[in-house]
């Protein structure tokens, strides 16, 4: 060998040695690593395109139809007497409200939950940071989604001196009233992602996002979010918070020190109690399903509804509208109702369908593998449910209380 090629093959091993080492480091590792993944997924995307949600598959007989769901009377069946008398009227809010802006955290990939989290827990006096978090709740990078519970066990078990409560079907005028007593708000909404973190060709660019609330101005009728993925101290517009809230149902979460519990109950009225709040939800989304002008996202949300009261049959009704309306493909990456709902009401083929989808969305995703390995089960594929099952694992060993390992027990 001579010694020209020596050098350069002691080289190139040196330059591989380095390489192996930076990537050793978190933060190389975390963006070198989700960049090899975005481009693996790109490429097979391009050879195997992302297709729409699927439609459900033929329900025979049909216990209802979704025209008649919109429109029954859905009487609950758990006891929906408010823990507390709600407040029929609200003293008048002021024009403008303004909570001081925390400091502001750029996300890390996969991490707006736990960055808006972050930011909203520093107004606390909190002294920790995004990666804290996202290390207790979702220590796999990959991991796409953070739900609110995550968020509210999060606070409840690492910031015991503060609470968190998450609610749905909010509205402007209740984000407002929150804001003009000092309470930041979080909430789940759209937003459109860099061309740069497409699926592939036919991605849709639609995805979740948390977003910290500090502010309003009915002049201008905007809001003011710490947004972690575009910037601090930016503006929305009422109706574009709107539009881009309604697909989660109108999620919001909102902290407080316990001493000041019977404030927040105050300030939330009749939605202080989680089960009438989920009623009052339940009766806007049905509502608003019975219209001309009902959506996949009203449909979607009336089956949320539906699947917290175990109204399972009639949700996943709801949820095949949804779908043949059409839904966008990461839809199934936080929001996971309809695996409840195709289980529960027995149609498994509904269930196996969309979870494969889901997986073949958003590969590191717990819910849908666990959801995926429960439909394998109800199959009779204990051992395709048991792979499903450890992948889930794998991803979040923490996940809802080691639920993976729970289901893991059932075929061991």
């Amino acid at each position: 060998m001579s010694k020209r090629i020596k050098i350069t093959f002691f080289g190139l091993a040196g330059l591989l040695l380095l390489a192996v080492l930076l990537y050793q480091i978190p933060y190389i590792n975390s963006v070198v690593s989700w960049r090899i993944e975005k481009f693996a997924i790109y490429a097979k995307n391009v050879i195997n395109p992302v297709g729409p949600v699927p439609t459900a598959l033929p329900v025979t007989p049909p216990p209802a139809t979704p025209t008649t769901l919109a429109t029954a009377t859905l009487t609950p069946i758990v006891n929906l007497t408010p823990s507390i008398t709600p407040t029929a009227t609200f003293a008048p809010l002021p024009a403008q409200a303004s909570i001081q802006s925390p400091a502001y955290e750029q996300q890390t990939p996969n991490n707006c939950g736990p960055a808006a989290l972050s930011m909203a827990l520093h107004m606390y006096g909190w002294e920790g940071n995004q990666t804290g978090i996202a290390n207790f709740i979702k220590p796999i990078t990959g991991d796409r989604n953070v739900n609110p519970e995550e968020l509210r066990y999060y606070v409840r078990t690492q910031a015991g001196w503060l609470n968190l409560e998450y609610r749905v079907g909010g509205s402007v005028e209740l984000l407002k009233r929150l804001l003009a007593a000092n309470y930041p708000v979080i909430v789940e909404s759209v937003t459109s992602l860099d061309p740069n973190d497409a699926l592939g060709p036919t991605d849709d660019l639609w995805a979740a996002h948390y977003l910290l609330i500090t502010g309003y101005d009915d002049n201008t009728q905007e809001f003011t979010i710490q947004d972690t993925y575009h910037g601090a101290d930016l503006k929305i517009s009422y109706t574009q918070l709107e539009a881009e809230w309604r697909p989660f149902n109108n999620l919001y979460l909102v902290m407080y020190f316990p001493q000041f519990e019977e404030e927040m109950k105050t300030l939330l009225g009749s939605d202080w109690d989680p089960s009438l709040n989920r009623q009052n939800a339940l009766d806007s989304s049905q509502a608003a399903a019975a219209k001309d002008s009902a959506d996949a996202f009203t449909w979607f949300n009336l089956g949320s509804n539906l699947v917290y009261f175990d109204r399972y049959e009639e949700a996943a009704l709801a949820y095949d509208k949804a779908r043949e309306l059409g839904l966008p493909l990461r839809m199934f990456r936080y929001q996971f109702g309809p695996f409840l709902a195709y289980f529960h009401s027995n149609r498994n083929e509904d269930l196996l369908v969309l979870t494969d989808y889901a997986r073949g969305i958003t590969d590191m995703s717990e819910e849908a593998w666990l959801w995926y390995g429960f439909g394998l089960y109800r199959n009779g594929d204990y051992s395709g449910a048991l792979k499903a099952w450890e992948k889930a694992d794998k991803i979040n060993p923490n996940f809802f209380e080691d639920q993976a390992q729970k289901a893991i027990d059932l075929v061991q």
